[in-house]
């Protein structure tokens, strides 16, 4: 495998959490944000993260050596010139991301890969935001990074299937496990998930049963950790609307719009974990 140098484009919840496991395995990680500010939080972040895992004895404090002597802080995007693997975690905004990819392809060495973060948009389009489309693959990480187990990678068309494999190997590399699709909207996860969670909104809309009924009855019932509605307000309601928008964009099909209900909440700021309220309240604990 040949990537051995890492840039992570952003310090949110995200690109914090790519940035630590990529250093706690042993990979010089550069990490980058807007402003100083911004980074400082962002790394204040992993290392509070993993003391509360030192104190609970789930991480050894060798890890944290191991990620403080190989993360560095940045707001530069020159830094990341000498990476094998640049991977932005961002916001879902195509004209941001169009921005930041043609600065990186014009500071990054020639045949380093570019991955994207995206739980939803084009790999596809944003490869053509850069004169190295083969180079081009989606990482889609789930949260919190460091304790979810999944990566989907994603290619394109064009995609070389050597980016695929080291992007896999690297993947691998960093204790997660690597499932490989096309760039099909929603990849394997949100075409499967999505359509699930708004099926239990339209349930709960409809008056058929209510929130802890459908909750408790995926969660007993079929063994998921949470239910439909609580995963909702933990993905966050406008995070599910936004990627509802893309999917019924893409297909055309009505199990892939957002439901009426949902839209009205995120316009009344009812966003779910991240706004204190959705179909919880998250002022308590635990949610109620």
């Amino acid at each position: 495998m040949s990537i051995r140098n890492v840039g992570v484009v952003g310090a949110g919840l995200m690109g914090s959490g790519i940035a630590q496991v990529s250093a706690q395995a042993g990979f010089p990680t550069v990490v980058r944000e807007m402003s100083q500010p911004l980074l400082d939080k962002g790394l204040a972040a992993i290392f509070k993260f993993l003391q509360g895992g030192v104190e609970k004895g789930k991480v050894a404090p060798l890890d944290v050596d191991r990620v403080r002597a190989n993360l560095r802080g940045t707001t530069a995007l020159a830094d990341f010139a000498d990476c094998d693997l640049v991977i932005e975690a961002v916001p879902e905004n195509l004209e941001l991301k169009r921005a930041l990819w043609a600065e990186l392809d014009a500071v990054v060495k020639p045949g380093a890969i570019f991955a994207s973060n995206t739980s939803s948009l084009s790999i596809t389009q944003m490869s053509t935001f850069v004169k190295r489309p083969e180079r081009f693959v989606g990482l889609h990480f789930f949260n919190p990074v460091p304790l979810m187990k999944l990566v989907e990678v994603v290619r394109t068309i064009r995609t070389e299937p050597d980016a695929v494999q080291q992007a896999q190997a690297w993947c691998l590399a960093i204790g997660k496990t690597a499932v490989s699709c096309g760039d099909t909207t929603g990849f394997i996860v949100n075409r499967l998930l999505v359509p699930y969670m708004i099926d239990a909104v339209r349930l709960f809309e409809q008056g058929a049963a209510g929130r802890d009924d459908i909750d408790n009855a995926m969660r007993l019932g079929c063994g998921y950790p949470m239910g439909p509605l609580f995963l909702t307000d933990y993905v966050g309601l406008d995070t599910t609307a936004a990627i509802c928008d893309i999917m019924f964009d893409e297909f055309r099909e009505p199990r892939f719009a957002a439901p009426p209900l949902l839209k009205r909440m995120v316009l009344a700021g009812l966003h779910g974990r991240k706004s204190g309220r959705g179909f919880y309240d998250w002022s308590t604990t635990p949610p109620r």
